[in-house]
């Protein structure tokens, strides 16, 4: 698998690209304060039309109702450019924010990076 990579920025958010897929790590408190910073590398890391994209909740530590935010203008963003956005999101709690929220069906959250790399590969390859 091809892998590279940008260093690790000074924020909440980090990007690259793993083959032909979009990663992109939320990491820390993804709370008002750090949306406004990952608004602009965000829209920047969805930019390409007809991409897919993961975006990977793994190492997030606090997450509330301006995360959902960021989760739906990607998803916007990424569909609008005829790409394919897909959710890492291994946290109950997240989980849970995201069925209060009515987004299940929206996204449809993978246990594991791994896994929405193989399903991002099967789909390009298939």
């Amino acid at each position: 698998m091809q892998q590279s990579s940008s260093a690790w920025p000074i924020g909440h958010i980090h990007s690259q690209q793993v083959g032909g897929t979009t990663v992109i790590e939320f990491h820390g408190e993804i709370d008002i304060a750090a949306a406004q910073q990952i608004l602009p590398d965000l829209d920047a890391a969805t930019a390409a039309p007809g991409r897919t994209v993961v975006i990977d909740l793994g190492p997030v530590e606090f997450f509330d109702v301006y995360g959902l935010r960021l989760l739906c203008h990607a998803e916007r963003r990424v569909t609008e450019r005829h790409g394919w956005l897909l959710l890492v999101c291994p946290h109950p709690l997240i989980l849970k924010i995201l069925r209060a929220g009515d987004l299940i069906g929206r996204f449809t959250p993978l246990a594991a990076l791994e896994e929405a790399l193989a399903l991002a590969d099967s789909e390009a390859t298939g």
